[in-house]
């Protein structure tokens, strides 16, 4: 989840100072921190609670709201707010653009997996195939979406991507950006969506309304409802991110709120009964068998799930972004804010309960209010220098320049018979090529002239 998701355009985000965070985005794998401001765009590795090692630090380009990364590769994406409707893709390691791409309106999101990238206006989405960028559907005419809500999986064979259906109440549409066709619509709440987010294997998907008191969990493609989880009852909240355990077993969802919540996803057995017999099941049961018959409202209530465990961040913020991820062999849960600190905190997953502070680190700036303890020594970052990338070698890069492809000509029927759009593309001369490591190429080649692959609209 994207800090700058939920906040409307680029120009709806204040700017008080050059060091103002514009954004917060964990990779796919929650590896990585990626951070924006107004000043440009950091890129952190998470491998360690104490030591936060900056991998990248980019003044070009400055006003930075949407930054992306695909898994550990050299591959980032990022939009300014000075030009909010071109989208720039870099091979940081190198500090060389590779292209970018204009859309007619301001870019809200931008998903990546090793399989598809996926761009949210706040009218259309664009699917394109990241290996060579090429366009392969539009999306035109989607429900009003202005804070670019969506969510695309990790896993690129099941690549499934969710966004809003409706902009009165929750529906969810299940876009498979494989086959290119609707796999299931899901009225998930009462109220507009405000939050969602895939499991690694995506087989479930998570979502929260503006309400912010109910998170609901469904299967995926087929859409039925298997958990149901209450944050609070005494006031809505704005509920900003999502983000499932690697394993799947466990959910967190923070908000605009000093709470963060962590859900546990427990099935039930084959005989009805839960797998652990505890006390919490045993109680759980007898509510279950009380709630058939009490009125629907009330039942309901009681059918759902509290946190299992919580955190309580030092202070509350507009918008918030976490994670859950192990990090030295144990399960942590991490919180980047937007006053541009990143909290660290250990988890119980046998008991729950709540999460302690294991370490606090400063992402930008010296805040000279932060309290003094164990956390305030993790307020020193340290910068990695790259003295020789082990793939730049592997990269050719055009002589002339970086690739620039405007996106022209969309209308309802996509300026051509049967909504079939094709996209004014202008690639490189020669290959580019980013092996990374064993990670996925980001982009295999690129070609020269105006060829690439149709798109089609729906």
């Amino acid at each position: 989840m994207d800090m700058a998701e939920g906040s409307g355009t680029a120009n709806s985000v204040d700017k008080p100072g050059p060091r103002r965070v514009g954004c917060a985005s964990f990779n796919q794998d929650s590896t990585s921190l990626a951070l924006g401001t107004w000043s440009g765009y950091k890129l952190f590795s998470l491998t360690m609670v104490e030591k936060l090692d900056c991998l990248h630090d980019s003044a070009n380009p400055p006003d930075v709201f949407i930054v992306e990364r695909l898994f550990s590769s050299s591959l980032v994406v990022v939009v300014s707010a000075a030009t909010p409707q071109c989208m720039n893709i870099y091979h940081f390691k190198k500090g060389t653009e590779i292209c970018n791409y204009s859309y007619p309106n301001s870019i809200l999101a931008v998903k990546l997996n090793r399989q598809r990238l996926v761009v949210c206006l706040e009218g259309s989405i664009y699917i394109h195939n990241i290996k060579d960028m090429k366009l392969l559907k539009t999306l035109l005419n989607t429900a009003s979406n202005p804070s670019g809500l969506c969510a695309l999986s990790v896993n690129h064979s099941n690549s499934f991507l969710a966004y809003p259906g409706s902009v009165t109440f929750g529906e969810i549409i299940v876009h498979d950006t494989n086959s290119l066709s609707i796999v299931t619509m899901i009225p998930a709440h009462d109220s507009p969506l405000a939050a969602l987010a895939f499991n690694a294997s995506a087989t479930k998907l998570a979502s929260a309304s503006e309400r912010g008191t109910v998170i609901r969990v469904f299967s995926v493609p087929e859409g039925q409802r298997l958990f149901e989880f209450r944050r609070g009852m005494k006031r809505y909240v704005n509920i900003s991110s999502l983000s499932f355990s690697p394993d799947g077993h466990f959910l967190c969802a923070s908000s605009n709120t000093e709470t963060v919540h962590i859900f546990k996803l427990e099935q039930l057995g084959p005989s009805g009964e839960d797998d652990a017999a505890t006390w919490t099941a045993y109680v759980g049961k007898m509510f279950s068998a009380a709630s058939s018959y009490l009125p629907v409202q009330v039942s309901g209530m009681m059918s759902q799930d509290r946190a299992f465990a919580t955190a309580h961040l030092l202070s509350s913020g507009p918008r918030n972004v976490c994670t859950l991820v192990t990090i030295q062999e144990l399960p942590r849960l991490l919180v980047a804010t937007a006053d541009g600190q990143l909290f660290i905190y250990n988890v119980d997953p046998q008991n729950g309960g709540e999460c302690t502070l294991a370490y606090t680190h400063r992402l930008i700036g010296v805040d000279d209010n932060q309290r003094e303890g164990p956390e305030s020594e993790g307020s020193q970052v340290t910068v990695q220098v790259q003295s020789s990338p082990s793939y730049a070698e592997t990269a050719a890069l055009p002589a002339s320049g970086p690739v620039t492809a405007i996106l022209t000509g969309y209308s309802e029927d996509g300026g051509a018979k049967n909504g079939e759009v094709i996209p004014e593309h202008e690639f490189a001369t020669g290959p580019v090529c980013l092996d990374d490591e064993n990670e996925f190429p980001p982009i295999d080649s690129c070609r020269s002239g105006a060829g690439g692959g149709q798109g089609k609209s729906v």
